[in-house]
């Protein structure tokens, strides 16, 4: 086990304002982390360092010797929204393609190689026969394979997802965790999500952001990180059908 990321007292937020206080983690190249906490609390923040996106004011991000953005192993990130206009005529193959543009450069083609390698990630994710579709023919759960297709096309040591089953179906979802699980035997998985109950059952740890960080290795959820969270849940199950028993709550 390798670590992939060093995070040290990162102070972090926008415009002078500090969202993140005084956080730390490590990745290692095994790790499926589970970040929750409250709207606010500093989760996207915390993927925006990673990603490079923005610097902390304080503290360092350390990346191992070989992380770095581009075709030689990259970090892979699925947004929590995406750009693509599903008018734009772009073939699913396509838009995989372009998780290489870094590789290859705007005015550049594709070799035989990088077409290969978008095939054998299609096929992976399970979408192999929506390859010559147009992007405007795919509904949510569809569109939201191909962008993580897109993620994982230039085989990265890390893969960041920020809320991906947003505006997606319950199958999509289940089918979502079980990719995520197969993919995490090639990758380190970062997964921000308001889905408590079910990354309970999937990830391996969970970190709690709230301003600060609160590291758990582990994937039950405690009292401790319930308060963080800043959601009334009574109860947590696990199970096949992993679900949230609540109290009364305006949101």
């Amino acid at each position: 086990m390798s670590k992939v990321v060093e995070i040290q007292s990162v102070f972090a937020g926008y415009n002078g304002d500090i969202i993140l206080n005084d956080v730390s983690i490590d990745i290692f190249d095994d790790d499926f982390i589970g970040v929750i906490g409250p709207n606010g609390g500093g989760k996207t923040t915390l993927l925006n360092v990673i990603l490079g996106l923005i610097k902390p004011y304080k503290g360092s991000v350390k990346f191992c010797d070989d992380l770095k953005f581009g075709r030689n192993n990259k970090i892979g990130y699925l947004p929590q929204q995406n750009n693509i206009d599903k008018k734009f005529p772009i073939t699913v193959k396509d838009v995989v393609l372009s998780g290489l543009i870094y590789g290859v450069g705007f005015l550049s083609r594709y070799s035989k190689q990088d077409k290969l390698k978008a095939e054998e990630t299609l096929r992976k994710i399970g979408i192999s026969d929506l390859s010559k579709y147009a992007i405007g023919e795919l509904s949510g759960g569809q569109m939201q394979k191909v962008l993580l297709s897109r993620a994982i096309v230039s085989s990265p040591r890390l893969l960041i997802l920020d809320e991906p089953n947003t505006f997606v179906d319950n199958q999509f979802e289940g089918e979502l965790y079980e990719i995520l699980n197969e993919l995490n035997k090639e990758m380190a998985i970062i997964i921000v999500t308001h889905d408590v109950g079910t990354i309970s059952s999937y990830v391996k740890t969970i970190a709690c952001v709230n301003r600060t960080l609160h590291y758990h290795k582990s994937n039950i959820i405690t009292e401790e990180q319930l308060a963080s969270y800043n959601c009334p849940i009574k109860l947590i199950t696990h199970g096949e059908v992993p679900h949230t028993v609540l109290k009364k709550h305006s949101h």
